[in-house]
């Protein structure tokens, strides 16, 4: 078990009311039948949220804020990682968002109206605009399943983004399988393809992992950012939250893995498998 280094508060949907919205290479040989390839190593930063939570939303596009000011942004790796703050809720959608929240939280309808009025401009100081009034309360599970296999084809912060639009902005229903199949057309996916997120019982478990993984490293809300496995940033936080901390955490990676100072050449070979080409 490794430990991190937390920054700043976390933000839970289930605790809306709390946050109030406060977001808080060696020479080229110049021969036709080899191949140059720069070697890649990355800093990796894991996130884990739900795209049902409307702090996520702000906290991914904060983060994208920062990372937009970050001058080694192509050394960085994301890697989305899904979470479901309450699996409870049904595939099929029988109240608002208003209502989850009084019902949830044990508020007035008025205390719900204010808290989500409070989440809207947070988010359009973010640049995003939330429409919650058109919002469809469905289980999230098929959605992270999409996410998950999206991820195969390196499309998932196009997935994460898309849902989270979806869901926010347009009030579409992200447990309709005919709905996210359309978002996921959207986003590059095949469409015969994609329909293994929903049939093949991996990429719910993967979902699963996911979540399992969070509980273990203490994730008790979301969005969660974890960096190079050393340092956790909780809840939507302002972009210089996101670049100090980027810059800070890639200073001490950069020093234990510097810049390769050469380049493979990729010729013919053979490998321990047999394979010879």
């Amino acid at each position: 078990m490794f430990k991190y280094q937390y920054i700043l508060f976390v933000c839970s949907f289930l605790s809306i009311t709390a946050c109030n919205g406060q977001t808080q290479s060696t020479k080229e040989i110049p021969t036709e039948n080899l191949k140059t390839i720069k070697t890649e190593h990355k800093m990796k930063i894991e996130i884990w949220g739900d795209v049902m939570c409307p702090f996520c939303y702000i906290g991914k596009r904060n983060f994208e804020t920062a990372m937009a000011q970050f001058a080694d942004k192509e050394d960085i790796e994301i890697i989305w990682k899904s979470y479901q703050l309450d699996p409870t809720i049904p595939e099929v959608a029988n109240e608002t968002y208003e209502d989850y929240l009084v019902k949830r939280k044990g508020i007035s309808l008025e205390q719900a109206k204010s808290t989500l009025a409070n989440v809207t401009q947070s988010a359009k100081q973010a640049g995003l605009d939330y429409h919650f009034d058109k919002a469809l309360m469905v289980n999230s599970l098929k959605a992270h399943q999409l996410i998950q296999f999206a991820k195969t084809k390196n499309l998932g912060n196009e997935a994460e983004e898309r849902l989270f639009k979806a869901f926010f902005t347009e009030g579409k229903n992200i447990a309709d399988i005919t709905t996210l199949t359309q978002l996921g057309k959207e986003i590059g996916l095949d469409e015969q393809e994609l329909q293994v997120a929903f049939t093949d019982e991996k990429y719910a478990q993967l979902v699963k992992n996911d979540i399992q993984e969070a509980q273990q490293i203490g994730v008790s809300g979301v969005p969660f950012f974890v960096i190079d496995r050393k340092y956790a940033v909780s809840g939507a936080q302002p972009p210089q939250a996101f670049l100090e901390t980027l810059e800070k955490s890639f200073a001490e990676w950069r020093k234990l893995n510097p810049k390769s100072q050469f380049e493979v050449i990729e010729g013919q070979s053979c490998t321990t498998d047999g394979k010879c080409e």
